[in-house]
């Protein structure tokens, strides 16, 4: 298969079938690793623009359609937004191309009766193309912004009470930033400065962190398996905001730990770095598959002091009573911090499945906290941007005998506010270019 067959099975996994989009892409590059670095990463940014746009594209169809997409056969309507993702925002590649390549496309997939209509309805848009990229008239503010940036009127609605109208432009605005991939090192193994030279020299781009020192963030690079300092170790992949909750925790070292979801085990690796060798981190999540994902990636980083098991969050461990100095439980969550590294988290999302979330953590933590010594920590995190997942749930903590503690001692000092001397920080994407999160230290009474 071509490019734009392979990114047409992808989307079609994604958006028809409601496949995680960070799986399919991973899974599918994979599976097209015999084809040219150009053509692997034309079919990234396609299927991952054609995700982003996705309400975008169908209002742009819609326009000029008379048959709606909500009413086409599902290998029609992603042709098509595949087609208008490349006339609207791969302006590089030749307009004819674009409409030729989706007639192709709609025949290899036995929907030859189907050709001219895709052909008429993408060759309209060519001839109109003033009216495609232009943004449509006389629409509210939220609207207008539910179309620029492909998000959910309710959810923009939703950001809009909460931020204002200014702070949800760039929330929004932010998803749509390049995403470098962001490494922490291991300082145990190499200093920050040696390992940006062994990385230049690998010929990957770096930059530094935008908030820890010891955050790279990388790009232009084929593979990460492929370089040589990664099969050694000397790094995670792991967003800054992620990192957070390890500096936050505060670990000594002899310390026990235990993460309680804690697949695919990036916070679980992290703090067991930072016992240097003594204590333990016992990592745990709901099946073998995600533990065996978290033995994986401790293995290649040579981390001895952590283990991990299948222990589902919700259901008591009496041998784990009051046996952690600290515990991290960074649940499961909305995941709208993350919608600019999995856009179709926005689409899948709803009103109703947030209040069922924010329930789930409290009945989690209703389990958890009991891990917890008297006098010792919990760290409550999540990847989202949502205030009954995060702020009402310290409250509920607060009612499990927890108490706030200031998280200043632990944070840079640009990053320091009245919520974090309180004992919480919501990182907002827009700050300082990383995921959306959420992290409050809490200490058992």
């Amino acid at each position: 298969m071509n490019a734009r067959e392979i990114a047409l099975s992808m989307l079609v996994d994604i958006l028809e079938e409601k496949k995680l989009s960070h799986l399919v892409i991973n899974d599918g590059l994979k599976k097209a690793a015999e084809l040219e670095k150009q053509d692997r990463a034309f079919i990234s940014r396609l299927v991952t623009g054609c995700v982003e746009f996705k309400i975008t594209l169908d209002y742009d169809i819609d326009r000029f359609s008379k048959v709606k997409v909500a009413k086409m056969k599902p290998l029609i309507r992603n042709i098509l937004r595949m087609g208008v993702y490349q006339l609207k925002y791969m302006t590089q590649i030749p307009d004819s191309a674009v409409c030729n390549e989706a007639v192709k496309l709609a025949k290899k997939r036995g929907l030859a009766g189907l050709s001219g209509f895709v052909n008429g309805i993408l060759r309209a848009m060519v001839r109109q193309k003033d009216v495609l990229m232009s943004m449509p008239e006389k629409m509210k503010e939220a609207d207008l912004l539910s179309y620029e940036f492909s998000t959910p009127l309710w959810l923009v609605n939703f950001w809009k009470k909460r931020f204002g109208i200014e702070n949800t432009r760039k929330i929004l605005e932010s998803y749509r930033a390049e995403k470098e991939t962001t490494i922490r090192c291991d300082l145990n193994k190499v200093s920050v400065e040696k390992l940006k030279e062994i990385l230049v020299n690998e010929g990957v781009e770096v930059e530094g962190g935008h908030i820890l020192p010891e955050a790279l963030r990388i790009k232009n690079y084929d593979s990460l398996e492929r370089l040589a300092s990664f099969a050694q170790g000397l790094y995670t992949v792991q967003d800054e905001s992620s990192m957070l909750v390890g500096k936050i925790a505060g670990v000594k070292d002899n310390d026990q730990i235990i993460d309680v979801c804690a697949a695919p085990g990036g916070k679980s690796i992290h703090v067991a770095q930072l016992l240097h060798g003594t204590g333990h981190v016992r990592s745990f999540d709901k099946t073998q598959r995600k533990a065996d994902l978290i033995a994986e990636n401790a293995s290649r980083l040579g981390i001895k002091n952590l283990t991990a098991k299948v222990s589902d969050a919700l259901i008591p461990n009496e041998e784990l009573k009051e046996s952690a100095d600290v515990v991290i439980a960074d649940l499961p969550c909305s995941g709208l911090g993350v919608i600019g590294k999995k856009p179709d988290i926005k689409y899948n999302m709803t009103w109703d499945a947030m209040k069922e979330l924010a329930q789930l953590q409290k009945d989690i933590l209703k389990v958890v906290t009991s891990y917890v010594k008297p006098g010792k920590i919990l760290i409550y995190s999540t990847c989202t941007i949502n205030p009954m997942e995060n702020e009402e749930n310290v409250e509920f903590l607060k009612t499990l005998g927890f108490e706030l503690e200031d998280l200043n001692p632990y944070l840079p000092e640009k990053m320091w506010s009245e919520t974090t001397k309180a004992g919480y920080l919501q990182v907002l994407p827009y700050q300082w270019n990383t995921d959306g999160f959420f992290i409050a230290r809490l200490r058992k009474r």
